[in-house]
């Protein structure tokens, strides 16, 4: 992988209908149906809905043999009505109901978790390799009848990995870390080129990105070591819905695709899944544009681990750098003051000079030219007047520069003054690759100085300010670069919002957190009640809580996988009913739904995690 030169991974063709993934082919978009599969016209309406939205593909659930036969119902009118997209079958439980559906879609999706391996349990089970080897054995007996009817059919698979319902026997061995997922996905595909099976894509997904990302990253390199490129499905499981759902998906689909990986996304949100294919088109998008960039030359540091968590390592300058949260710099250099209450930033950048307006509680930086030492500000050099630094006595002293600005001379100065914090600017097509050969320069140089990624934008619309600064930022952070986060903009996008979409990124990427996270998931036809109503209703009644994490799951399926990072989880447990949980333990089972926000700040509350909201 070259980490400073964008180009796309080539792997191998798949056939999907008329549609084909991967190879040369660009990246496909699809999303999901979230109507009851039995009902022939609602689904077949919302297909036609999501293909018109732009999708290259739309996923229909299918749990049962009745709802997989149904697809053959829907799939005539959708063709009657002139639509030839390929449709596709997402099984869970049941080889019965995949064996159906493979006679009339052009692709099945099966979950390595739950498609022969009981219901996850969270239990530890003691496998010895003998009994290890008879459960892949079942697996053989239940996938290879499969894949004969797929061969017969012409239809392609998803092994379709997601982190939240690995297997008790991939558990019992490698525990709940991408390396499971890893195995997971290898164990079924063994079997199927074994079979000379090949028309098959493969998704690791999951709501962390940072698990996300080793996943997918640790999958390549075994695939690679056995001769083996098939294509990848990216997704950010559970994502949730507005601007969270928007900024977590591109941070965790985006920083993958900005190293050419993925054959196809989709951008799961807790919304109607026509909204989704904009925003994942959007992604796309953004990531073609820095197709034959101009080269960027660097050298990738012996330091960096794509595969770790670790973060750069770094000295400390006042609250910036070493073991601190990363801080947020709000460029008030306009003279707008009005702050978010809910998301005051570390720092704010005034400019030329300290404005009488300038609320004193924040500290402000200032260009050294207009720099006067007052109390709690700080002094911002360039590469036209770096040399200042020298004679200059402040606790913190701000340089800004990019990485063609990176010199001997700058890299002497950094590693002689350990007050210095870089602000870096990226004015290349490919900023990310910039920004990144700016950092691995300095690790092989030994210079351990705090840097604080800048970028700068143009937007007019918020959706496109969070999908393209979340995939920039995102990936940086998901490398473990970053102390900090500066998200300039030109455009009519509210600085408020800006403030809140830098919190936002952080809290995405796993490194900071400053509000409520939902762990919910993007609905489909397993869900068992109104998921963007309920969704809404349990931030009402939780958004204060900022320490927390909410899952709110519209069926069983993921639910209290997914959740086992989050604090609480609201699981759709049959229709009408709610399950709660306290992380992974089941703690009250069917309850009216009507009663199930109540009864979850009941639970809250009984574990000592409740606050009251701030009048």
């Amino acid at each position: 992988m070259n980490y400073f030169n964008y180009k796309r991974r080539l792997s191998s063709e798949t056939r999907i209908g008329n549609i084909p993934m991967g190879g040369s082919n660009p990246i496909r978009v699809q999303s999901m149906t979230n109507t009851n599969t039995n009902d022939t016209e609602a689904s077949a309406e919302q297909v036609i809905r999501i293909v018109e939205a732009g999708a290259d593909y739309v996923r229909l659930t299918a749990q049962g043999v009745r709802e997989a036969e149904n697809l053959r119902n829907i799939k005539e009118i959708v063709r009657e009505r002139g639509y030839d997209t390929p449709l596709i079958a997402d099984i869970h439980f049941n080889p019965r109901a995949a064996e159906a559906a493979a006679r009339i879609v052009e692709k099945v999706r099966i979950n390595p978790g739950n498609f022969v391996d009981r219901v996850k349990t969270f239990q530890t089970f003691e496998y010895t390799d003998e009994e290890y080897v008879q459960e892949i054995e079942k697996i053989r007996a239940k996938l290879i009848p499969l894949l004969n009817i797929c061969k017969e059919h012409h239809t392609a698979i998803r092994i379709g990995v997601n982190h939240g319902s690995l297997s008790d026997r991939i558990m019992s061995r490698y525990g709940d870390t991408p390396e499971g997922m890893v195995e997971s996905c290898m164990e079924f595909l063994h079997i199927c080129t074994k079979e000379n099976f090949r028309d098959i894509v493969i998704s690791m997904k999951t709501s962390n990105t940072v698990v996300m990302s080793q996943a997918v990253r640790l999958l390549i390199v075994r695939m690679e070591k056995e001769g083996l490129n098939f294509p990848l499905h990216l997704g950010v499981t559970e994502a949730g819905d507005g601007e969270d759902g928007r900024i977590k998906s591109a941070v965790g689909i985006g920083s993958l695709l900005a190293d050419g990986i993925g054959d196809t996304i989709r951008v799961s949100l807790s919304e109607d899944p026509e909204f989704e294919i904009p925003v994942a088109k959007k992604l796309v998008a953004y990531i073609k544009e820095r197709e034959n960039h101009p080269e960027i030359i660097a050298e990738a540091s012996g330091k960096f681990s794509p595969f770790s968590t670790d973060r750069r390592e770094t000295y400390t300058v006042g609250n910036i750098g070493g073991d601190n949260l990363p801080v947020v710099i709000s460029d008030r250099s306009q003279g707008n003051f009005e702050l978010n209450s809910h998301f005051l930033p570390d720092y704010i950048y005034v400019g030329k000079e300290l404005p009488i307006a300038a609320p004193r509680a924040i500290p402000s930086i200032i260009d050294i030219d207009g720099w006067k030492a007052e109390k709690n500000t700080y002094p911002l050099f360039n590469k036209s007047n770096w040399e200042g630094i020298k004679g200059n006595n402040a606790a913190i002293k701000f340089l800004q520069l990019s990485y063609p600005e990176l010199d001997n001379d700058i890299i002497s100065l950094l590693k002689a003054d350990t007050s210095i914090v870089i602000i870096l600017t990226a004015n290349h097509l490919n900023g990310v690759g910039e920004q990144r050969a700016f950092i691995h320069t300095l690790m092989n140089n030994d210079c351990n100085t705090p840097v604080i990624p800048c970028r700068q934008y143009q937007e007019n619309e918020d959706e496109d300010l969070q999908i393209k600064a979340a995939t920039d930022f995102g990936t940086l952070y998901l490398d473990g670069f970053g102390n900090g986060i500066m998200l300039q903009n030109e455009g009519n996008i509210s600085l408020k919002n800006i403030d809140a979409y830098m919190f936002g990124i952080l809290q995405a990427s796993r490194i900071r957190t400053s509000k409520t996270e939902y762990i919910s998931c993007p609905s489909c036809g397993r869900t068992l009640f109104d998921l963007q109503t309920t969704v809404a209703h349990v931030k009402a009644a939780t958004s204060h809580l900022k320490h927390l994490k909410i899952g709110v799951m519209g069926c069983i399926v993921n639910g209290p996988g997914e959740m086992a990072d989050a604090d609480y989880g609201y699981v759709g447990a049959e229709k009408g009913k709610i399950s709660l949980y306290k992380k992974k333990n089941l703690i009250e089972k069917n309850i009216a739904s009507e009663e199930a926000v109540e009864r979850l700040v009941q639970l809250i509350k009984d574990n000592g995690d409740w606050a009251e909201p701030e009048k």
